[in-house]
């Protein structure tokens, strides 16, 4: 009996050592985008890249978009689509990481559409 008693003391020992916390890496690219009109009312969207994810519409290709702008959102590349000319302006801010770099991006547009072309599609939600 104590050999059995001594097995069942190194198994829980094994058990209890390999149930610890459960920790999973941090993103090193994780970006909290928001548009804001000027009534206030935000909409708001979470692109996680690297690999893409989030709330984001198309994490894809907005995550491509910063990799083209080697994580410089002021150089964006721009999309050719049409908007159309209303002016309905929005600020689009994106607060977060980008591959462990601290990132702090606003930008003012003539509406929101226009965000996203100029934007290559990062503020596209």
């Amino acid at each position: 009996m104590p050999m059995f008693a001594e097995s069942l003391a190194a198994c829980a020992a094994t058990l209890l050592c390999a149930s610890g916390p459960a920790v999973s890496p941090s993103p090193d690219s994780v970006l909290h985008l928001t548009m804001t009109p000027p009534n206030g009312a935000t909409r708001a969207a979470v692109l996680v890249c690297d690999p893409a994810a989030g709330t984001h519409p198309k994490p894809y290709e907005a995550c491509s978009a910063i990799e083209r702008a080697d994580g410089e959102l002021a150089d964006l590349p721009r999309r050719n689509q049409a908007c159309p000319m209303i002016y309905s302006p929005v600020v689009a801010e994106a607060h977060g990481w980008w591959r462990g770099e601290r990132v702090d991006f606003r930008a003012s547009y003539s509406n929101a559409c226009v965000a996203d072309a100029e934007s290559s599609g990062l503020f596209g939600f």
